[in-house]
């Protein structure tokens, strides 16, 4: 690591609140640890996780830095003990514990995933978080299978146009629900079969009428309070509702009545907590099942916007609004020069 800085720029947060508290700062070049791997940043995905982080309400787990950022894309420029599978050099996108906001950032190697073919590493960094988080939910813990059903909350959003254009290549037919007609029409462009406007239809109304009374088999659900008992009302008999997030509220008041008579299923899961081995397990069923599609290009991040790593608090403003379809990053360093 001779030919690195000592120093690095990241991204601060001053104190818990409002967007204008990320301030950029200078501190050292962080060191991979065994089976670790340091990571010269390209570009970071800016997620909903980061702004609860920004905002008190999700501290980092024990062992994790302060500095905001779970998936980034970059190159390969050192590596710990034990890490071995990528050589110095090589282009990588990774799910990381933390600190994406900076220059150069750790990751676990077994989180690494290749630049899939043809892929700008802009494209790469907009990649794990919803990959990793819409495969283990809605195909581990949802088992959603082909001739299914999904019905997504949030269509427009990261999570929300990764998972349509996932269970479209597994042969699911997609609903989604999203706030405008601009939204709907960007998520039936993506593939969706059908998007409801929540503000002028009652998605669970719809979802009915389009599985011709049957219902849906899984629903990808960000939203939580008061959405719960209208997603047991939208599922078919022996349905999945997973819970990845509750934007409404986390408490709820629900009929499971519903739950019992017609077996269905109410589970769900955050990723950031789990285990190295748990998210290791999740990179390698994406290897083997995801990125071969992404090398084929039948699948592809939607990028909504790029801000400049100095500009975290823009880019935060921005995910707060909701006025964005797809992914928002942060350049750290930006393509390296051709040649």
């Amino acid at each position: 690591m001779s030919d690195l800085p000592e120093r690095m720029t990241f991204i601060h947060l001053t104190e818990a609140g409002p967007a204008d508290h990320l301030v950029p700062a200078e501190g050292p070049l962080p060191q991979p640890g065994p089976g670790e791997v340091l990571i010269r940043v390209a570009f970071a995905g800016v997620n909903r996780p980061d702004v609860l982080q920004r905002q008190g309400s999700y501290p980092p787990p024990p062992g994790a830095t302060d500095v905001l950022g779970l998936e980034v894309a970059g190159t390969v420029v050192a590596a710990g003990p034990g890490a071995t599978r990528f050589a110095l050099g090589t282009p990588v996108c990774a799910l990381v514990i933390s600190g994406g906001y900076a220059a150069y950032a750790v990751a676990v190697e077994s989180h690494c995933l290749p630049v899939p073919e043809g892929f700008s590493l802009a494209q790469a960094a907009a990649l794990p978080e919803t990959f990793f988080t819409v495969w283990s939910n809605v195909f581990q813990r949802g088992r959603l299978a082909a001739g299914e059903t999904l019905l997504v909350h949030g269509g427009s959003s990261g999570i929300g146009t990764t998972a349509i254009q996932l269970a479209k290549a597994f042969g699911a037919r997609v609903l989604v629900t999203a706030g405008s007609p601009e939204k709907c029409r960007a998520c039936e462009d993506l593939g969706a079969e059908r998007a409801i406007n929540y503000r002028e239809e009652a998605f669970e109304t719809v979802a009915r009428e389009v599985t011709q009374g049957r219902g849906v088999d899984v629903i990808l659900d960000m939203v939580g309070g008061a959405y719960v008992p209208r997603n047991l009302k939208a599922l078919a008999d022996d349905g999945r509702l997973v819970q990845i997030a509750y934007l409404d509220s986390p408490k709820v008041t629900a009929n499971f009545v519903h739950l019992m008579t017609r077996r269905l299923t109410w589970t769900g899961s955050t990723l950031r907590p789990q285990s190295a081995e748990a998210k290791a397990a999740i990179a390698g069923e994406l290897a083997d099942k995801v990125w071969p599609l992404l090398d084929q290009g039948r699948l592809a991040p939607v990028i909504h916007a790029t801000f400049p790593l100095a500009q975290a608090a823009q880019a935060h403003a921005l995910m707060e609004s909701s006025r964005h379809i797809g992914k928002i990053l942060l350049e750290c360093h930006g393509e390296p020069a051709a040649g």
